[in-house]
Order: structure tokens, then sequence, then C-alpha cells
């Protein structure tokens, strides 16, 4: 198992980013959809702890296959998804005993992942104080504005080294924003990869870091980007628009959504408690050195800059 813990900190409030991380979810979600894949939802419920109290349970599954790399296609099946169950306690979110993300067809691969929550630019240490750490583990701070995101994700519009928030007023970020950007928050997440393999372990587990670390990324710079979309929203509202959004999604792939439930919070299930992961992003063409074949093929079409859902920004202008 290979443990390490990023630092993403944000010009923002844990306050706000608690609205802005569901939004910022959802839409990714809906971008990164197309007919026959993306996101299904299964389940997302209200749910209580008895430690961590009131919070929503979602249990999610990440259609795959045309997304992966070539060279994981030719060794995976066609039915090819990530079960993803998380329990957010915001700004708590904790991982059950059980693993939140596996595969279908690998049960001896799976992440773990623990997310906290804080507002300071990442200077609180020993923040998990988790008993599953055995010895030291990597601290990895991520820049959302200088770190560098694969060329194919990039957009201009969702650089916070040029982006400037015409509602809040913040942005853009220079170079030493963390030390003196006011207000400030830091994600801090947990993240163990575990990949039983003899032969394979080191090298696919370090792997799967290298595209975490990515999605952490892109997802953290996209939320930012989009505050002035989602700045404002109550919890009721962004709860509505994940539905909106996930009814639409799941017609571009060809599922049924479930409801979800806005007000009401329901019986426990269970007492364990697991975070949210971060948007679902397409894992990276690149084959580690190990897997990868000649380089012959072109490389497939980066998506669009902008997909817009304009019944959902409609309805919500009206309201």
């Amino acid at each position: 198992m290979l443990i390490k813990e990023y630092r993403i900190c944000m010009p923002l409030t844990t306050e706000e980013y608690r609205v802005g991380q569901l939004y910022t979810i959802s839409k990714h979600s809906h971008q990164e959809s197309e007919k026959g894949e993306g996101v299904e939802v299964v389940k997302n419920e209200p749910h209580e702890d008895p430690i961590h109290g009131p919070g929503q349970f979602t249990e999610k599954r990440v259609h795959l296959s045309s997304k992966l790399p070539s060279w994981a296609r030719a060794v995976t099946p066609r039915i090819f998804y990530i079960t993803e169950k998380a329990w957010n306690y915001y700004p708590y979110t904790i991982t059950a005993d059980s693993h939140c993300l596996q595969c279908s067809f690998l049960p001896k691969f799976s992440i773990y992942i623990e997310t906290k929550y804080e507002d300071n630019c990442g200077d609180s240490e020993n923040i998990f104080h988790s008993d599953k750490i055995l010895g030291d583990h990597e601290v990895s701070f991520l820049d959302i504005a200088f770190d560098e995101i694969p060329e194919r994700y990039y957009r201009s519009l969702e650089d916070p080294r040029f982006f400037s928030s015409a509602k809040t007023g913040r942005g853009p970020l220079r170079e030493g924003w963390r030390q003196h950007t006011k207000p400030i928050m830091c994600s801090y997440k947990l993240v163990s990869v575990k990949f039983e393999v003899w032969g394979l372990q080191t090298r696919v587990e370090q792997f799967v870091h290298k595209v975490i670390r990515d999605i952490l990324l892109i997802g953290h710079r996209q939320a930012f980007a989009w505050v002035d979309e989602w700045c404002g929203m109550t919890m009721e509202e962004v709860r509505r628009y994940e539905q909106e959004t996930q009814e639409a999604t799941n017609e571009l792939i060809g599922l049924v959504a479930p409801a979800i439930s806005v007000s009401e919070v329901g019986q426990p299930t269970a007492t364990h408690s697991a975070p949210a992961s971060a948007p679902s992003t397409p894992l990276s063409d690149e084959a580690p050195e190990f897997l990868a074949p000649p380089k012959t093929r072109p490389r497939k079409k980066s998506a669009p800059e902008t997909l817009t859902l304009p019944a959902l920004r409609e309805r919500a202008g009206a309201e």
C-alpha cells in the first residue's frame, strides 16, 4: 500500500467550498459523460452518523471503458467501472472500513481516501491522527495556480493565474499567493492506494497516485474558476442543481436517476463514514513505462472547452 497526503489550498472559506464542491462535482460529471458512459448515481441520500452527525451518503459507478488509455483497454473487459461509496460529513469526510473505490474486475485494487477541510494555508500537522498510517508518509502541497496539469485538460478560462471573479473580486493568483491571500482554506486528503499483484504493486500504485494528483488539481481549479456560477447558492439550491444535473447526465448516458432527498435525514444504515471523492476525470493516456506500447496511434481530441446545461441555467435564472 502506498499512502500520500495531499494538501490543496483554495482562496475560499470552508463554508463557501461546501457549496462549490457539490456544484463542481455535478457539472464536471456531466461534462465528462457521453452516451453509454459517465457517472451512474446508484444512491444519494441523507445519512446520520452517531459520531459525525448528519451527512450525505452517495454510491456511484463511474463507467470508464472508452476513457481508459489504450494500454489499459487492452487488458480490461469492455464493461469497466469504478464503484465509489462516500459518506460526507462536511467539513470532515472520512472513508468507511470497506474501501470506497473499487474496480469492477480487480478485487485486489482499491483506493481509500480520508478528507478534512480547514480554514488555513495547509499548516496543520498530523491532522488525521490515523492508526492506519504506519510510519511517516509523504506530504505534497498542490498549487492550483502553478502546478502543471495534463495539457489536454488545460482551459485558459479555468487558469487561476488569469481568472478574476466578478462576484468575489478574488484572483488572479500570483506567485506566493498562499502566504498572503485571504480568505484561504485547505483540503487535506490522505490517499491510500493498494494493488496486491506481485511484481506490479509498486509501479501501479505510483501511477495511480499520479492520476489522483491530476484529478485533485483539475477539480480544485474548476471549483475556483466556476465560483461566479455557484457563489450565493444555498445548500438547498445546490442540492436541487445536483439532482437536475444528475437527471440530465443519466438521460445522456441512458440511465434512470434515483431521487435525492434534500431536507430529511434518514436512519443510518451503518456506523461507518467515508469521504466524497474529487470529480471523476478520465485516466491519463500516458502508460507507465513498464506498460507503454509504441506510440503510433494519434491522440484522441480533447473535450470541448465548455459544456452548458441551457435548461438548468434558464430555470436557475428564472428563480
